[in-house]
């Protein structure tokens, strides 16, 4: 990545772990070379895990006939990614609260918070078919000496 301040690639990815992983790893490498520090990097590239899973396993349901597009830019002021499955769609606001004493010893349901919990901005926006998850992480101004 030749311009760390401005740039944006975009990826088509089947619709199984191994594109997870990848997404992931692109995730880390994007963050990083934005200059994002050595504890925000990992958090953005969870966030980019749980929206893949999401649109790999809830979206697109595993369906080798369906693909997940990831898209990565940067601006002057910030991260943005944006990852997007074809499955039915997905409405944020029926998704159950994961801090909700019926759900605390649930195995899963948590994605959508720690997307949040990581991310400064989160927009969901329904595709029909499927649904983009915008995830934006502000950049801070450079430190000296960083």
């Amino acid at each position: 990545m030749a311009d760390s301040t401005t740039m944006r690639v975009s990826y088509t990815l089947d619709s199984s772990l191994d594109s997870v992983n990848k997404v992931e790893q692109i995730a880390e490498d994007f963050a990083a070379r934005a200059g994002f520090d050595e504890d925000t990097v990992p958090h953005i590239a969870m966030a980019v895990r749980e929206a893949a899973v999401n649109a790999v396993l809830h979206g697109n349901s595993y369906d080798t006939n369906k693909h997940v597009t990831a898209s990565f830019e940067t601006t002057t002021d910030s991260l943005i990614i944006r990852i997007a499955d074809q499955g039915p769609g997905l409405d944020p606001d029926t998704l159950p609260d994961p801090l909700a004493p019926e759900n605390i010893l649930r195995g899963s349901g948590r994605g959508i918070f720690l997307i949040k919990a990581f991310m400064d901005e989160v927009n969901f926006r329904q595709l029909h078919p499927g649904t983009e998850l915008t995830l934006i992480k502000h950049r801070t101004p450079a430190q000296p000496g960083t």
